[in-house]
């Protein structure tokens, strides 16, 4: 283990961005037991806390996450059971109402792999390299890779992602739609502040609105969608963001969002 057990998930905050560093270099941060868990109440606390506005996730020592640690959590837990904790926090994520972006450097493997893919934004630094390496290790998809893949990539291409196992490169993966971005690595980390910093100003209500919309609307029919989008609108003129952008428009201001309820 990479020094104290707490320390496995470090946190940082600046301002209203919230950066989340898994830390177990020696391990290319391969995710035990204890760290999903800290994980999972990381992503739980973000979603309560109001001041928290965008969050970065990344991994410690030139790696993002080498997946699960394969090697711990044997204990007497039926591996199902194990199973359903890990999918609490692939859940937790997608579900978050706040943006979180994925700092790639080195290896995003497995669910390390999926675990980026899970964040609303990629940002990888040329060295970033990706696998869905399951079936090289007996294993399959798992941490939402099923679903994320064949809705990012279509079903051949994630096809052949999942049953070869191959890793692809930062340039490759960007080509893909699986990296939003590529940046040279002397300027990966004020790109991602400067884009996490923009996030933070944005609206939050509409933010998770358009969060949820876009995660309801791929498996939704046209005219559910556009219902869902009619609802979602009438919750954001409810609040104090949109005259404070028609304002800043008319006066040719910077609006500043803040979420708050202010329906007339």
């Amino acid at each position: 283990m990479d020094g104290d057990e707490a320390e496995s998930v470090l946190l940082e905050r600046s301002g209203p961005v919230l950066a989340v560093t898994i830390n177990r270099p020696r391990r290319k941060n391969a995710i035990d037991g204890p760290t999903w868990q800290r994980l999972l109440a990381t992503l739980r606390d973000a979603g309560a806390d109001d001041e928290v506005r965008a969050l970065v996730l990344t991994g410690a020592g030139g790696d993002f996450c080498a997946g699960a640690d394969l090697g711990s959590d044997r204990g007497e837990r039926h591996p199902l059971h194990r199973m359903h904790h890990i999918n609490d926090i692939a859940l937790a994520l997608h579900e978050l109402a706040k943006p979180v972006v994925a700092k790639v450097r080195g290896v995003a493997v497995g669910a390390g792999w999926n675990l980026a893919l899970g964040c609303d934004l990629v940002v990888a630094a040329p060295d970033a390299r990706f696998s869905q390496i399951f079936a090289k290790r007996g294993l399959s998809l798992d941490f939402g890779g099923s679903w994320l893949l064949p809705r990012i990539v279509g079903m051949q291409q994630a096809k052949r992602l999942a049953l070869l196992g191959d890793f692809v490169g930062a340039e490759e993966a960007r080509e893909l739609g699986l990296v939003t971005w590529v940046k040279p690595a002397d300027e990966l980390d004020g790109f991602v502040d400067e884009l996490a910093a923009r996030l933070a100003q944005a609206p939050p209500i509409a933010v998770a609105q358009n969060k949820a919309l876009l995660h309801a609307g791929v498996h939704q029919s046209y005219r559910e969608a556009l219902e869902n989008e009619a609802r979602a609108q009438t919750v954001n003129f409810a609040t104090a963001d949109a005259p404070a952008a028609r304002e800043a428009f008319v006066n040719k201001t910077e609006p500043t969002f803040t979420g708050r309820w202010s329906a007339p």
